[in-house]
């Protein structure tokens, strides 16, 4: 896969590659999928490739649909690509797999910059406020049988995203886990995050892919 980078658009890095493995592992030739907080456009891009009949990639961010739209065509395959806020974006469809890398990371504050590149990251005070969104909501846009893949750092809490989703009626498993150091923007924010009791002594994090499947048979 290659991938143009747009200024203001948050790059792929690690987190990205380890929710697209996961990805690759799901049933996707001819499988509807949605890609919520597309950002580059990297994780739509992988499942278009790997056979997904029907690929929409959302973000709330121009730039974003902009860098999506180019990474597309620079790989030669096909998305829908649609400007909206998160699953709000996706009116009454419903999907095979729905997958999402939203904002996480810690921040001074609850607000929710959609510019600059050295802030895309932010997701609140304790980085779920995307998160529990994306837990609350995506639920409801699953096919039977469907899956809901999401990937986010072990500061924002693991065990409480799966509750959330267990609590949606969602079989939830940890299907990939990569522990490493902190990367720039949470090692620049370590003494914030450890005031807030969300870092331990060492500067590290796990990052996982969590996957909540939807009962019934897919189609």
């Amino acid at each position: 896969m290659r991938l143009l980078s747009v200024p203001g658009v948050h790059r792929p890095r690690s987190d990205t590659w380890l929710l697209r493995d996961a990805i690759l592992r799901e049933r996707l030739p001819g499988a509807s999928v949605a890609d919520l907080c597309t950002g580059s456009g990297a994780l739509a891009v992988a499942a278009a490739l790997a056979g997904a009949g029907n690929v929409l990639a959302v973000d709330v961010s121009l730039r974003s649909m902009l860098a999506a739209r180019l990474n597309a065509r620079l790989n030669g395959c096909e998305l829908r690509v649609r400007r909206g806020d998160l699953i709000a974006a996706l009116g009454e469809e419903r999907f095979d797999v729905i997958v999402s890398n939203p904002p996480y990371v810690p921040a001074a504050t609850d607000a929710l910059p959609l510019h600059r590149s050295t802030t895309l990251l932010d997701g609140g005070r304790d980085g779920r406020a995307l998160i529990d969104r994306v837990c609350g909501e995506a639920p409801a846009r699953l096919r039977p049988g469907g899956a809901l893949l999401l990937v986010h750092s072990s500061v924002c809490g693991v065990e409480r995203t799966c509750e959330k989703l267990e609590g949606r009626g969602l079989g939830v498993a940890i299907v990939a886990r990569r522990r490493g150091p902190l990367g720039p923007v949470l090692r620049s924010r370590a003494a914030l995050l450890r005031r807030r009791g969300l870092l331990g002594e060492r500067d590290e994090e796990e990052l996982v892919v969590i996957r909540a499947a939807a009962p019934g048979t897919s189609a």
